[in-house]
């Protein structure tokens, strides 16, 4: 580390909201270089793989600045490596949007999309319709032991990138898809749309992603990257 700042790597494969993601790393106390070079994901401490768009042309972009492999390598060491949005989605072994892809295969679990609701309103004689995608705030709730989600059971996010976030906190969401991992146990959080519940984060050792997007979310979203620092300093020393 220089100055004894965390060195994190934001993967541009051109489709993220880089500089978004870049100035919240720096208000945590990171230093932040957007990259495509492999080399630099490797001299980097943390890894930060953002992304928003369609999970077909990320995947090809990916390849065609060979990154597939690196990325694979880091996320099987003891390096963190941080999904966001589209790079949550990413990190499965596949997707289902506008075809079949496969994907980095650092998580076991499948992309699946969000299905256009609708439900009765008691206040409107007509029933009301969920669209997607989902753009806004919505809340993350811990998943107990059992694999359900209940907002009033006691959840431990300690050690985990979500430590300092309360239990229902509201985070911004964008998103037409939702991943499905096989271990139910890798879910950190999960977040109610209609009555889709879905995994909005998730945890694999050095492996940490989440749906939603922390630097868009305020100040409870900032308070993630702060404690992803803290994380990965802790994971140097």
């Amino acid at each position: 580390m220089i100055d004894n700042k965390v060195q994190v790597a934001i993967v541009d494969f051109g489709l993220g909201n880089l500089f978004s993601v870049k100035q919240a790393c720096e208000y945590a106390g990171m230093d932040a270089m957007i990259t495509s070079a492999p080399a630099d994901l490797f001299a980097a401490d943390a890894v930060i793989l953002p992304g928003v768009g369609a999970y077909g042309d990320a995947i090809d972009s990916l390849r065609k600045l060979d990154l597939i492999k690196p990325l694979q390598e880091i996320g099987a060491s003891d390096k963190w490596l941080i999904g966001i949005c589209l790079g949550l989605q990413l990190l499965m072994t596949e997707s289902y949007e506008f075809g079949t892809h496969k994907g980095l295969g650092i998580i076991d679990g499948v992309v699946v999309p969000l299905e256009t609701q609708t439900y009765p309103d008691a206040w409107q004689e007509y029933p009301r319709s969920l669209k997607v995608p989902q753009v806004g705030w919505n809340r993350i709730w811990g998943t107990p032991d059992t694999g359900t989600p209940k907002p009033e059971s006691p959840t431990s996010w300690t050690g985990t990138p979500l430590a300092d976030v309360s239990e229902g906190e509201y985070m911004y969401f964008v998103h037409s898809f939702y991943v499905k991992p096989e271990n139910p146990e890798l879910v950190l959080s999960t977040s109610q749309y209609g009555q889709i519940e879905f995994c909005s984060s998730l945890q694999y050792n050095y492996t940490f992603a989440c749906q939603f997007h922390p630097e868009r979310s305020g100040k409870q979203g900032l308070r993630v990257y702060e404690t992803i620092a803290a994380m990965v300093k802790q994971s140097l020393e």
